[in-house]
């Protein structure tokens, strides 16, 4: 399979208790042949890792800095100085957008960014163009599908949204202005996971859904007909021409029950196989300009939309794959994992043969334990659903204990929970072992690593004591 002629690129998201060392991403991204990656913030160390490495970078601003930027422009200069010029002139980082803000325009923002997001873009591309980079930096704004929607169902009912369709309309001219491109993110899993009556075989691209018709088009998948969608909606609207970029797609693993290793692997492999011929959709011939979402799980991410947000990794938060997949850009044809992963030493927290399940305070460790670690792969449909009483027990204590960098305390739930040396995971479920701890810069400057550990260790017998 040959990759499509734009590259294929991830993104690299970095809510996680425990991230990999950056070098050791970006090797893996190396080793993969990812040729662009996409960012949600500037963070020094990623961003530097990043220098020399050829691979073309998104970096982003977070939705909660779209004020400042909108309403300073000398704050705009200063972040483009500081997360842009310095890298790309000192540390050699292939910056080629700016993605300024992400999803802003969610309905379920109730309209928070609306009027801080066209001003943040702006003074970011002013401030880009002021600093010499105009036409190697462009500034861009990541929207979810939900901007636009048909009349009609169709792809040819496309148009804005009606309550923001005046600012987009502002927005694309910009865009347009500035030779950047639209970019979108496109998920058929949130249309199944939102609408059970979904026909679930159009999320996918092996050709087993019944064909929507739409004049001269066929449409044999959903990606297909939302990008068209939006293709139809920047056509009527005067901008035809206009470049996408297919900011986030993919398919989480857990934490639902149509988010699973099939259903993922068959997705991104058939996306993977739908673009690679070039040949793109039935309104946008050419190359497919895409972000693969993601490349390593989050464990540390908002659980509000759903418990599949932590797993939408093609790598588990080791590096280590989850599935065969084949990229096109590797001799193997396989996913390449991360190298020097350094773990924590073998051994897990798990409910004490001698507790008893009817204890009072069970359901009060399980509850402390799961709000401060992730048991999103417990429950209905997801990997360690089939898990009895006391090992969903075991899970939850387990998942708090690696994520407190299995100090001796953070395994002291009164009379229910014991160290052992024995894997608990079943054949289906994985009782995780955490990675060390990687430190970024930023703490090593401001203070000792080794005291932040003590500060955890104190808190948590003050908890203990309390119980």
């Amino acid at each position: 399979m040959a990759v499509s002629a734009n590259g294929i690129g991830a993104n690299w998201g970095t809510q996680v208790t425990h991230p990999l060392p950056p070098k050791t991403v970006v090797r893996l991204l190396r080793e993969n042949v990812f040729q662009k990656v996409k960012l949600f913030d500037a963070d020094y160390d990623t961003l530097k890792a990043l220098g020399n490495s050829g691979i073309e970078v998104m970096v982003g601003i977070p939705n909660d800095m779209l004020a400042t930027m909108a309403t300073s422009m000398k704050q705009a200069e200063a972040w483009v100085s500081k997360n842009v010029s310095t890298h790309i002139s000192k540390n050699a980082v292939n910056i080629r957008y700016v993605a300024v803000g992400n999803e802003p325009f969610l309905q379920t923002y109730n309209g928070t960014f609306l009027g801080t997001t066209f001003p943040a873009l702006r003074n970011i591309q002013a401030a880009l163009i002021k600093a010499g980079l105009g036409s190697r930096v462009k500034a861009t704004v990541p929207l979810n599908a939900d901007v636009y929607e048909s009349s009609s169902g169709l792809p040819s009912g496309g148009n804005f949204r009606p309550d923001i369709h005046d600012l987009m309309l502002l927005i694309v001219k910009f865009l347009n202005d500035n030779g950047a491109p639209f970019t979108v993110n496109i998920y058929p899993f949130i249309s199944l996971y939102i609408d059970s009556n979904f026909p679930i075989d159009y999320a996918f691209f092996d050709g087993a859904a019944t064909p929507v018709i739409d004049g001269g088009s066929t449409y044999t998948n959903m990606f297909d007909a939302n990008h068209d969608t939006l293709v139809w909606a920047l056509q009527k609207n005067g901008f035809a021409n206009m470049p996408i970029i297919i900011g986030e797609i993919g398919w989480p693993t857990d934490g639902d029950r149509n988010a699973n290793l099939v259903y993922a692997q068959r997705f991104n492999q058939g996306f993977m196989s739908h673009i690679s011929n070039g040949k793109g959709t039935p309104m946008r011939a050419g190359p497919v300009d895409a972000y693969l979402f993601s490349l390593i799980d989050e464990d540390a991410k908002s659980i509000d939309p759903g418990n599949f947000e932590r797993h939408w990794g093609i790598f588990y938060y080791d590096g280590q794959p989850k599935y065969q997949l084949n990229l096109g850009t590797t001799n193997t044809g396989s996913l390449v994992p991360a190298k020097d992963v350094h773990y924590q030493d073998q051994k897990w927290c798990v409910m004490a043969p001698s507790a008893r399940l009817d204890d009072p305070q069970v359901a009060l460790s399980v509850s402390y334990a799961c709000a401060r670690a992730d048991c999103t792969s417990l429950g209905y449909g997801t990997s360690c659903g089939n898990l009895d009483a006391r090992g969903n027990i075991s899970y939850a204590f387990n998942s708090y204990y690696q994520i407190q960098n299995q100090v001796d305390t953070a395994c002291k739930f009164p009379n229910l929970s014991m160290i052992t040396k024995a894997n608990p995971s079943t054949q289906n479920c994985i009782f995780e072992r955490m990675i060390e701890q990687y430190y970024p810069s930023s703490v090593l400057r401001s203070g000792h690593p080794h005291e932040l550990v003590t500060l955890v260790v104190s808190l948590l017998l003050i908890w203990v004591s309390v119980w």
